[in-house]
């Protein structure tokens, strides 16, 4: 079964800081074609104004990234906001800096903190899940740092938001990652690259080289429930570059 498209509101992040804006905003992703939202990088807007802007635009909230200090000071807090959501999952978009390193040890210490923070989420009835970047990719002898993290947490605690651009980016492959993710994966975040200047630039998806038809083919075959649209640098308008990102998935029969 193919994922649902869902919007990554990091890509609109610019327009989502007041109340005001984020209703309008959520308006015009409805608009669009979407039909569920990933609520990242909105402004301080009260959990329940927030739900009453989606409830309005007819949209769901497939995921969340929460900031890594709340995950471990407010987690209450993040827990009844999701359930206010409607919202089962709960994710991390980022590993903290004191964790990025070239040392094996930083990304064991950050291993057993995602344990311990999806176990709660766990025993909460949500799920904890995990965005990488490319610096992941750094090797630790026989095995990545995405490997480690991924190996040395509870695949029932812990699981994945494969970002395709970052992935590409490390030097690693999607469709491959898809498949090694399988179980542990029903969301995803779909970004296409571009060269530029020898630059890798993010791009709508389907405007640059990623394997679409391969990336979506293991989405479908792996169960991967939900496809976030994300750009986190837009060359133009951002509504525009998501509007085009959807049709064209809408055009490979997703929806």
């Amino acid at each position: 079964m193919k994922p649902i498209l869902a919007a990554q509101l990091y890509t609109l992040r610019d327009f989502t800081q007041t109340a005001a804006d984020l209703r309008q905003t959520l308006q015009k992703v409805r608009r669009i074609g979407y039909t569920s939202v990933q609520l990242s990088a909105v402004g301080p807007i009260p959990a329940e104004e927030v739900k009453s802007a989606l409830d309005e635009a007819g949209l769901s909230v497939c995921i969340t990234h929460t900031a890594y200090p709340r995950l471990l000071d407010d987690l209450d807090a993040v827990i009844a906001e999701h359930e206010l959501w409607g919202c089962s999952r709960v994710g991390l978009g980022h590993m903290p800096r004191e964790f990025i390193s070239a040392d094996e040890a930083d990304f064991l210490a950050f291993a057993k903190i995602l344990n311990e923070i999806g176990a709660r989420l766990h025993d909460a009835g949500l799920s904890f899940h995990y965005h990488n970047h490319s610096f992941e990719f750094v090797r630790f002898g026989d095995r990545n740092g995405l490997e480690l993290l991924f190996a040395e947490t509870n695949p029932a605690y812990v699981k994945a938001i494969l970002d395709t651009y970052w992935v590409q980016h490390g030097g690693a492959d999607s469709v491959d990652w898809v498949h090694r993710l399988a179980g542990r994966m029903d969301v995803i975040h779909l970004k296409d690259m571009v060269i530029q200047e020898r630059q890798q630039v993010m791009a709508e998806v389907g405007q640059g080289n990623l394997n679409w038809p391969g990336i979506l083919a293991a989405c479908a075959e792996t169960g991967v429930a939900y496809a976030a649209v994300e750009q986190d640098i837009c060359q133009r308008d951002p509504f525009e570059s998501m509007a085009m990102s959807y049709n064209y998935l809408k055009e490979q029969g997703l929806s």
